[in-house]
């Protein structure tokens, strides 16, 4: 049985100043919403963020840069935000921009124990310079350190007491490789069900990997909305 949170901020006052967290999501499709706005009204401070991008300029993880709570940021997409290219440029943000491929895998690694590999993506680039390489076949590849975190904050629609968890379609995107890189992983569902609910076959996250979870509706805002009229 996992530990089912009351409230939001309960869920995220065990996060210190200076941790490094993994954020789901994919633009803003299977943001953890609440865990975000919670660890946003918290004000810890100097966090490292891995997620594959920083939402926008008033949400998302968009809240904590407008608070300036993060001090480093590993992403692979970051133009949707006005004020993360600010604080880059202005030196108050160290970003690490990774290629998102590459991105997605350096945390499958790290949550399977696997500490580096080579991948070909980068080759002739600035990412390439002051880094090792080695030839396969003939092919020239970048070794890439696996990502972990102290923390991962994930979205699921629906999750068991056993902290089984299945994704909604395109939520998945990055939310079920980081729930396993995370030391501790906090779950936000939609809903929550008895164990037995859930097909086996059907559990994208075991609850091997869950610590705790908390219910909660989503906004599910619109990162880009495009209208056509007549």
């Amino acid at each position: 049985m996992k530990a089912i949170m009351n409230s939001f901020s309960d869920a995220v006052k065990i996060i210190p100043d200076g941790a490094t967290i993994m954020v789901g999501g994919f633009g803003l499709v299977g943001i953890p919403e609440g865990l975000i706005t919670a660890l946003a009204d918290s004000g810890v401070r100097n966090l490292t963020v891995i997620s594959n991008n920083c939402g926008v300029d008033d949400w998302g993880l968009g809240l904590l840069l407008r608070n300036k709570q993060i001090s480093t940021i590993i992403a692979s997409y970051v133009g949707e935000n006005k004020e993360f290219e600010r604080q880059v440029l202005s030196g108050e943000v160290e970003a690490q921009l990774v290629p998102q491929g590459t991105l997605a895998e350096r945390i499958r690694a790290g949550g399977a124990g696997i500490p580096a590999f080579y991948t070909p993506a980068g080759v002739g680039t600035l990412l390439a310079e002051g880094r090792e390489t080695r030839m396969f076949g003939g092919k020239e590849y970048i070794l890439e350190h696996a990502l972990t975190a102290d923390f991962s904050l994930i979205r699921a629609a629906r999750g068991d007491r056993m902290g089984n968890l299945i994704y909604n379609k395109t939520a998945r995107n990055f939310n079920p490789m980081m729930a396993s890189a995370g030391k501790v992983t906090i779950a936000e569902i939609e809903e929550l069900v008895e164990i037995g609910s859930l097909d086996p076959g059907s559990i994208d996250t075991p609850g091997i990997y869950v610590q705790s979870m908390i219910v909660g509706e989503q906004k599910k805002r619109i990162e880009r909305l495009t209208t056509h009229t007549k």
